[in-house]
């Protein structure tokens, strides 16, 4: 048996009493912009957060019956309940506050059916004048759903809908309370739907027909180019003024 040197003695029971060390890691060179923070955890109730903590992340709202935020969409396109709202023919929207005005925008619209023509009109002056084509029975005022006719009389600018089988639609107000009250009288339904827009998105007829015929349900039409320029220079709640 071999005996341990006296000196040694003494350095071996130390080792023996800590035992083996750990070994060494070589720690990767990382910026400080590419560590991650870990998020503290939530202190119990009633406690207050240690400083310089970072609090975990609150997960999104579960409250039974709350709906999730929704990404921004347009008035003209979207209802609260996420649905489209282009129209029903039910009735019109109430007229807007006028928050989507421009230094363009114009004080009214008014419609010469005779004429077929759209003015803009910025107190009594004139801003633009636009061709325009009608119903498919343009004369006389519009009576019930499915004859064809443009309405007359005094309406407001309902709704706009960007999103329509035409480039662009503004809606009239029509039916107003005297179109409906005379429908009533009469046993038929008023109808609905009566825009201003441009062109079909997807077109039947040549561009020829569209420019030299009436030949809408009831709406007014114009050209494309014209459209954007109406739509640029108008608001939600604008008169509209609709002349035989």
């Amino acid at each position: 048996m071999i005996r341990p040197r006296p000196l040694l003695a003494p350095l071996l029971a130390v080792l023996i009493a800590l035992g083996p060390l750990p070994a060494a890691h070589a720690q990767a060179f990382s910026s400080i912009s590419s560590q991650a923070t870990p998020a503290a955890p939530a202190p119990p109730p009633g406690q207050v957060p240690a400083p310089g903590a970072v609090p975990a992340p609150t997960p999104p709202s579960t409250t039974p019956g709350k709906p999730a935020a929704r990404p921004f969409s347009s008035v003209s396109s979207a209802a609260e309940d996420g649905t489209a709202a282009f129209g029903s023919g039910a009735g019109p929207s109430l007229p807007g506050a006028g928050g989507d005005a421009g230094p363009d925008t114009v004080d009214r619209i008014v419609i010469e059916k005779a004429a077929r023509r759209l003015l803009l009109l910025r107190g009594e002056e004139v801003i633009a004048a636009y061709p325009v084509r009608l119903g498919l029975n343009p004369y006389g005022h519009k009576q019930r759903e499915g004859d064809f006719r443009t309405p007359e009389g005094n309406y407001y600018l309902s709704r706009r809908n960007p999103g329509s089988e035409f480039f662009r639609s503004l809606e009239v107000s029509y039916p107003n309370a005297e179109d409906r009250a005379r429908a009533r009288r009469a046993g038929v339904r008023p109808g609905g739907l009566i825009m201003i827009h441009g062109q079909p998105n997807v077109p039947r007829k040549t561009p020829d027909y569209y420019a030299a015929n009436d030949w809408t349900d009831g709406c007014i039409a114009m050209s494309n180019v014209d459209m954007a320029d109406v739509w640029q220079r108008t608001r939600l709640g604008l008169p509209i003024e609709i002349r035989p």
